[in-house]
């Protein structure tokens, strides 16, 4: 899995919106998706997409 660097901001932020009765593995969660989301976009950034037509005929192919 690659590392994504996040901004601690963003991390304090994500755990201080957690309820304040929460578990560690929620909270390990919570940071988780965030990384997903960060590493996300930066492979649309740097053009790693596909399009939405690209998208629809892939799935084509995989509900047959």
């Amino acid at each position: 899995m690659e590392m994504i660097a996040l901004d601690k901001e963003k991390i304090i932020d994500s755990l201080r919106d957690l309820p304040d009765k929460t578990t560690i593995e929620e909270a390990m969660e919570r940071l988780y998706v965030l990384a997903k989301i960060e590493k996300g976009i930066k492979q649309a950034d740097e053009g790693q997409c596909v399009s939405h037509e690209e998208a629809k005929a892939k799935m084509k192919k995989w509900l047959r």
